[in-house]
């Protein structure tokens, strides 16, 4: 649905469920919290088609006889670094170029940039994600394990005190049974 569509759907006199974040009206019918948007990751840099040179391979490995016939998989070279990808990941040329390419510029953007590259940022993210998930189940399971530990010892209580009245009540019918 177009954007014109949706504004002419929605009232655009100011209420309470209408905010305004980062200079976008934002309709939202329950709630008044501004909408947090992801950090934003540098650019992806363009890559010059003069600087590649392409050349289309036959596939090799599982796939059967169709991929070993066919020039389907990609192979790009970066002529002023070097670099050399080689995808095959489907039976399909064009979306082996496209993903060729992405690769292509991910690795030079790694050269070039280095830790504030696209893919650094984000296996920092998924690292930094990670150790939070870890750090919640090792949470968890200690504190699964302490609930145990003092369930046995509420058990181990327990067990005592129903001796000791086993104990108090064998003195007292002994010695109810000397008495008479």
């Amino acid at each position: 649905m177009p954007l014109s569509t949706i504004l002419r759907l929605a009232p655009l006199r100011p209420t309470p469920s209408a905010i305004l974040c980062n200079s976008i009206l934002v309709l939202r019918p329950f709630t008044s919290t501004c909408v947090s948007l992801a950090k934003q990751l540098p650019p992806r840099r363009a890559i010059l088609n003069s600087e590649i040179e392409e050349n289309f391979l036959k596939g090799s490995g599982p796939g059967g006889q169709k991929i070993n016939k066919t020039s389907s998989a990609v192979q790009l070279k970066h002529l002023p670094t070097g670099i050399v990808v080689k995808c095959q990941e489907t039976r399909s040329r064009s979306q082996n170029r496209k993903i060729a390419r992405k690769i292509l510029g991910e690795r030079i953007e790694e050269l070039e940039l280095g830790e504030a590259s696209r893919t650094a940022v984000k296996a920092r993210e998924k690292s930094r994600k990670k150790a939070s998930s870890d750090k919640k189940r090792r949470r968890k399971y200690r504190a699964l394990a302490e609930a145990k530990e003092g369930q046995a010892e509420d058990v181990a209580e327990e067990v005592d005190s129903t001796e000791h009245e086993r104990h108090t009540t064998r003195e007292v019918t002994e010695s109810a049974g000397k008495v008479g």
